[in-house]
């Protein structure tokens, strides 16, 4: 039997219903949106070193292999899979920052994981070594050309002889850890690197020092010739001094660890015995002399006397002894800053000032540079350094102009990377900005980066704003603006990921969304000054394209700034239209800023490139690229095939008439229809016959079809571009043959050719 429940009863229950709904759609959500640093155990400061050693350790006990009996062990473990595949990316890591996973709707990868083994024994091979130094591909030119000398293991995970050596890699670095760098490259994660560095075989070993070519190693894989190979290339000089128990072998390995900072001697006892006697010298020993010291019985208490008969610790003594850098004062700190390049450490009382000894070393390879090192206690001026926006211990370089010109260094305190940062500062045009020189209202252009030091991509972005800097000197400045110190003004610009990159032209402003290198920052800029690509909105998307001349054709880019795939097409985009200037129009419209007219246009999904044709009386008509490679120039061949043929298709009575008896210079293409390459020249061709038209006629022959003319040509290879210029001798058959696919090039040939025959022609007329 049934009870009825009263109206009231019933909309309590209703709400029960919807109130449990909503506590487990929120639970799914919470469980199926979680943040991939806190699935990783890692904070948003993580570099990728720590990203790969919180994988390993997860993916060590949750992977299913261990875990067999866990029927969700292999979701569990694709969740981790893929927060680690998007947080080692620096790309699709600032994408993730910046949008969540909306932002990764187009890129899905952690589909596939490898064995547990894999993870054990194949995966970061060299992580938890700390004498061995993991190099990625940005980090990888700075390191190496930082003055210091570097051996660098190049390896694939998947090679057995990578493992082989793995274990006497370790105890090599161990041995002649201070003494030079060990670094090792990890071929499978940086494929382009290992390449760009002519790797072909793993493992591959390397000596690299700033200045010189990379010398291979070609020996056995010992510690002992690994050890001795590399102490072919330390620089080290003993002079005879005195004797001690260190072997020759120790002297010289000490000699090069403090190359530059201190000189190594021996003496012998025996032989000069009123000198040891001076200085109570009655069994083998080490000592170290600071600058100044004598032998007088009076400065006998600045001599150091060492007990340790091992490299290394002697080392380490002898930094922890060597003179600290110049301490500058308040009062005279901007003069000596206006004066000379400054490497200055910022610390607060001596609490701050507990530098690596290692960091003595900076005095001596930045001397080519000459940069001044010195250091500067924020306590004795603390508006000073408030003013410098100096709020914690760090170092900055100062370019020569006093305050007004410095840059914060925001990489590792270790020498390397502090080496780069000097090296690269001091040459560049990149400053640290704050409330007091942002530039709001300046006339001048600016690139401002607004970033957070704890962040691993802005790191990687500064190096690559310096490189930007020195090419656009005298046109566009470059500042930094730490958004963890200047919070008010990051929020004012609603800088909601790091990092962001601006541009800044008076009341313009313009968001840079490329890759994070100097050839894509240099595209953008000379996109902003001179612009290739028109920025669509709807208004303008019927006036400029569907309202069109009848001769006008578009390629239109329609877009969303989240999806993946449209920010790695927007920078090819762009290089397609300033190759297609003058030819096809070019446009793009944001979909994300004008949703609702991408879908009354049926737009369905981001990038959509559509070409629009000649106007004609049919109705509104496009056609949509469907091609696998989205690269300007596939992106090209594609626009340029629907475009009306520019050149002449020539017959062997026209190519004999107009080309070899005619009056007008002639570029011809000779060509086969089934040639592949030649198809993929053909529209090429035609934007090369646009571009000289006027002065230069172009034409195609088909060498199927008229295969005798060519085979008078000598056309051996398909396609054969051929230049046959008018003279009033008669012409030659052969032509002059260009070995060039490249129009602009082609075109470049040509009028120089051309110009060449002015000249010729010029100087027979002076002759009569």
């Amino acid at each position: 039997m049934g009870v009825w429940l009263n109206k009231d009863d019933r909309v309590r229950d209703l709400k029960r219903v919807i109130l449990c709904f909503l506590i487990v759609y929120m639970a799914v959500l919470v469980d199926t949106d979680q943040d991939f640093y806190s699935l990783l155990g890692v904070s948003k400061t993580a570099s990728s070193r720590e990203i790969r050693q919180a994988f390993k350790k997860l993916a060590l006990k949750l992977h299913p292999d261990k875990n067999p009996n866990n029927p969700n062990a292999h979701s569990d473990f694709l969740k981790i899979n893929r927060a680690y595949e998007v947080l080692k990316d620096e790309d699709l890591r600032k994408k993730y920052d910046k949008y969540g996973e909306k932002g990764l709707a187009d890129n899905q990868e952690g589909g596939q994981y490898e064995s547990w083994n894999f993870y054990r024994y194949d995966f970061g091979i060299y992580d938890d070594d700390p004498e061995i130094i993991t190099l990625e591909r940005r980090e990888f030119d700075a390191a190496v050309n930082s003055g210091e000398l570097w051996f660098v293991n190049f390896y694939s995970a998947g090679c057995s002889h990578c493992h082989d050596l793995a274990p006497t890699w370790r105890d090599f670095a161990k041995e002649v850890d201070g003494l030079l760098r060990i670094g090792a490259v990890n071929c499978g994660d940086d494929r382009m690197l290992c390449r760009m560095k002519g790797v072909n075989s793993y493992p591959s070993l390397f000596i690299f020092r700033s200045g010189m070519a990379a010398v291979k190693y070609h020996g056995d894989r010992s510690k002992d010739s690994l050890v001795s190979f590399a102490m072919q290339h330390v620089r080290s000089t003993v002079t005879e001094l005195w004797a001690d128990c260190l072997t020759s072998q120790t002297r010289l390995r000490l000699s090069g660890m403090l190359d530059g900072l201190v000189n190594v001697g021996w003496m012998d006892c025996a032989t000069q015995a009123n000198l040891c006697t001076s200085l109570d010298i009655t069994t083998s020993s080490t000592a170290y002399f600071p600058p100044g010291a004598t032998l007088n019985d009076k400065e006998k208490s600045s001599v150091l006397f060492l007990n340790s008969l091992d490299a290394k610790e002697i080392y380490l003594e002898i930094m922890h002894n060597l003179p600290d850098f110049e301490l500058l004062s308040a009062d005279t700190l901007e003069d000596r800053l206006a004066h000379h390049r400054w490497l200055l450490f910022f610390h607060f009382g001596k609490n701050g000032n507990s530098n690596d000894p290692e960091l003595k070393k900076l005095k001596t390879l930045l001397k080519n540079e000459h940069i001044q090192i010195g250091k500067f206690d924020c306590s004795s001026a603390p508006d000073i350094c408030s003013n410098l926006y100096v709020f914690q211990p760090c170092l900055a370089v100062f370019k020569g102009r006093g305050t007004k010109e410095y840059e914060i260094h925001h990489g590792k305190k270790i020498l390397y990377d502090i080496l780069a940062f000097a090296k690269e500062s001091v040459h560049s045009h990149v400053t640290t900005l704050g409330p007091q020189n942002f530039p709001a209202n300046d006339k001048e252009p600016w690139l401002v980066d607004f970033f957070a030091p704890w962040c691993p991509p802005c790191r990687a972005l500064l190096p690559e704003l310096r490189k930007a800097s020195k090419h656009l000197y005298g046109q566009l400045k470059f500042g930094t603006l730490d958004c963890t110190v200047h919070e008010g003004l990051c929020n004012m610009y609603n800088i909601q990921a790091y990092p962001t990159t601006v541009v800044f032209n008076q009341s313009n402003v313009h968001e840079y969304e490329g890759h994070h290198s100097a050839e894509h920052i240099l595209e953008f800029i000379e996109d902003l000054m001179n612009p290739s690509v028109i920025s669509l909105s709807p208004t303008t998307f019927n006036e400029l394209v569907k309202q069109r001349k009848h001769d006008e054709v578009w390629m239109v880019d329609f877009y969303s700034p989240w999806c993946h795939p449209c920010q790695v097409l927007m920078p090819e985009w762009k290089r397609m239209a300033r190759t297609l200037t003058g030819l096809i129009n070019v446009g793009s419209i944001d979909c994300q800023q004008y949703h609702s007219f991408c879908s009354e246009e049926n737009v369905r999904r981001y990038p959509e490139i559509r070409f629009f044709p000649p106007k004609s009386n049919k109705a509104y008509q496009y056609h949509s690229y469907n091609g696998w490679n989205r690269d300007a120039y596939s992106l090209r061949i594609w626009g340029l095939g629907f475009l009306p043929q520019a050149s002449i298709d020539l017959t062997p009575q026209t190519f004999n008439e107009k080309v070899l008896q005619g009056k007008n210079h002639w570029v011809v293409d000779f060509y086969a229809p089934w040639c592949g390459p030649c198809q993929n020249f053909a529209p090429e061709f035609e934007l090369l016959a646009r571009m000289i038209k006027g002065k230069v006629k172009a034409g195609k022959v088909d060498c199927q079809a008229n295969a005798q003319t060519c085979q008078k040509a000598g056309i051996r290879a398909y396609p054969t571009v051929k230049f046959f210029p008018y003279e009033r001798a008669k012409r030659n058959i052969g032509g002059e043959q260009i070995d060039s696919r490249d129009a602009k090039e082609i075109a470049s040939l040509i009028y120089e050719k051309l110009e060449n025959l002015q000249k010729h022609g010029m100087r027979n007329k002076d002759e009569l």
